[in-house]
């Protein structure tokens, strides 16, 4: 991979187009499986979406970004579980396959787009993103954290409401974890959405799995 031209820094080009590789390789293994998004099962995969969700008010009709939308597994289950609630959805995702996989999947579905890309053209209500940050691979820590905290600020910009993301935690007493695998406490992502977002933060724990999601709730322009 190359700097891209008129030079700056290559970080962000470089983190996105490995996180494309990557996903692309898996969807193309797996297709529009939990697998194909590299997730372990349909259970973990919306058990992830209904905390994610969260974010939203269901009482009346909503738009909301799906950043990493993969193949559109967030849009269907949109649908199935809350159906009686008019929804506008535009998924994003860096890799091209999972975008035409996405539009296969999901096609026929009232008010449901998707696009490729790594930010999302439009401000919706919501914005979610769902394990996004999980898969580091090989990228230095300061890279990674850089990722992270520019794509909070984008979820943020690109949300009237809030948004909602999700992190994998630590395991207990320094066991290892997997080689590539981000991990961190709430703290520090808590810490910046509330002084680098202003926007207040639930962490919402204990649902069965070793990971916690944040819901950012912006505050009201006084």
């Amino acid at each position: 991979m190359t700097a891209r031209a008129g030079g700056g820094d290559p970080g962000p080009a470089l983190v996105h187009a490995r996180i494309a590789e990557y996903y692309t390789r898996k969807v193309e293994m797996f297709g529009c499986t939990p697998l194909g998004a590299d997730w372990t099962c349909i259970a973990t995969q919306e058990m992830r979406f209904v905390q994610l969700l969260k974010i939203c008010d269901f009482s009346a009709a909503f738009s909301i970004n799906d950043l990493g939308c993969g193949y559109g597994a967030l849009a269907r289950f949109l649908h199935r579980r809350h159906g009686g609630c008019a929804t506008d959805y535009l998924g994003i995702d860096l890799s091209a396959a999972m975008v035409r996989r996405a539009r296969q999947h999901c096609r026929g579905l009232a008010g449901v787009r998707f696009v490729e890309g790594g930010s999302s053209p439009r401000t919706a209500d919501y914005a979610v993103a769902s394990g996004i940050f999980n898969v580091q691979q090989d990228e230095p820590d300061d890279r990674w954290d850089a990722f992270i905290e520019t794509t909070l600020q984008h979820l943020a910009a690109a949300s009237r409401l809030g948004f909602a993301v999700n992190f994998v935690a630590p395991l207990a007493n320094g066991q290892h974890v997997a080689r590539g695998l981000y991990t961190t406490p709430p703290e520090p992502w808590v810490a910046y959405c509330a002084d680098h977002v202003g926007a207040d933060v639930q962490v919402v724990e204990g649902y069965g799995m070793r990971e916690f999601s944040l819901l950012v709730r912006h505050r009201p322009v006084s």
